[in-house]
């Protein structure tokens, strides 16, 4: 009887409701790749991974420059806690000495205290040296006066220095915080290039001057790649040292914070090359080009430093030609550069 009955009709509603469903998956997962989640990013070029890896080194650097100046203002609050603890040390030494002695003189009239001093006199075997001894005592008791305001100031500059060493442990504080976050940003930053760079080839980084095998040999292959010229060109022999410290250092790789003599930042390096010419530089960029006197683009000379960009985040020792040497960025060494490679900003001759 089973093979009698009729073949169940399909639904054509049940259709249409698949049909529907299917349809909404369709248009959930467009909605999920338009929202950025679950959908592949869209294939970049070369060109446009160098524009937005060059972007980032450019922010990282902004806040490695934040991080320098955070870190010159933590050491210098570390070493005034450090004086003002040294000294109040010294202090509470010289108050515990005062102390000592004033507890001496304190027992002794102590025990030797109760008689009036009069009766002192009259039963005294030599009346002529207790009134000597009498004026001494006298005296002894103006300095023990003093002793005791000697003290009492002791105690409130003790204080004091308290007090200043607590506003800068707060400074110090501060500042170790600010350098968290600073270099928060940083490794964010750098870690997202690192990220955008394994999207191309070896040929396309090297192509794209983002390998440091690369960079070096065009430094070596390079004409101005010498110190000669240049430092000769330099308006003093301060500058022309500077000079010739950078293009020894030619080659040495970017390190975010580094000051050498292996590694550098852009202003570690400009730091480095004038110390080693006998030179004092503040440590960052912002600082520097406030560190001489301002010099137009077509009066400058070798040694004098160039900076770029809106921020003053970048800076480099310039070597004549049109040329600089700089730390770029970590995908390449110390190297000469044209001057247009950044956008330039202002330039500043130190010595």
């Amino acid at each position: 009887m089973a093979a009698h009955r009729k073949p169940r009709q399909r639904s054509t509603g049940g259709g249409k409701a698949r049909t529907a469903a299917t349809i909404a998956l369709a248009g959930a997962a467009t909605a999920t790749g338009l929202d950025g989640t679950g959908h592949a990013e869209p294939q970049l070029t070369p060109g446009q991974v160098r524009a937005k890896v060059d972007k980032l080194y450019q922010e990282a650097e902004v806040a490695t420059e934040k991080y320098n100046g955070a870190k010159e203002k933590a050491e210098a609050a570390g070493q005034r806690l450090k004086g003002l603890q040294e000294q109040a040390a010294r202090k509470k030494e010289r108050l515990n000495t005062a102390r000592e002695a004033l507890g001496a003189v304190a027992s002794a009239q102590y025990r030797g205290g109760g008689l009036d001093p009069a009766l002192q006199l009259a039963l005294s075997d030599d009346p002529d040296r207790y009134l000597q001894n009498a004026e001494f005592v006298e005296r002894a008791g103006n300095r023990q006066r003093s002793a005791v305001a000697g003290v009492r100031q002791q105690l409130r500059e003790i204080e004091q220095l308290r007090g200043a060493a607590h506003i800068e442990l707060t400074s110090l504080k501060s500042r170790q915080s600010e350098l968290k976050r600073h270099k928060k940003t940083i490794t964010g930053k750098l870690g997202s290039a690192r990220q955008l760079l394994t999207r191309l080839t070896a040929e396309e980084r090297t192509r794209l001057g983002e390998s440091p095998r690369a960079s070096r040999a065009s430094g070596a292959r390079d004409p101005l790649a010498a110190p000669g010229p240049a430092a000769s060109q330099a308006p003093n022999s301060r500058a022309a040292a500077a000079v010739s410290y950078a293009y020894q250092k030619l080659g040495s790789p970017y390190v975010w914070g580094a000051t050498g003599p292996n590694a550098f930042d852009c202003s570690g390096l400009v730091q480095a090359a004038y110390r080693s010419a006998g030179v004092s530089l503040p440590r960052t960029t912002y600082s520097q080009i406030d560190a001489g006197r301002r010099v137009s683009r077509s009066e400058l000379l070798p040694g004098d430093l160039v900076f770029f960009y809106a921020g003053i985040s970048h800076v480099g020792i310039y070597v004549g030609n049109g040329r600089m040497i700089h730390a770029p960025n970590p995908s390449a060494p110390v190297r000469v550069a044209p001057l247009d490679e950044m956008p330039f900003a202002g330039a500043t001759r130190v010595v």
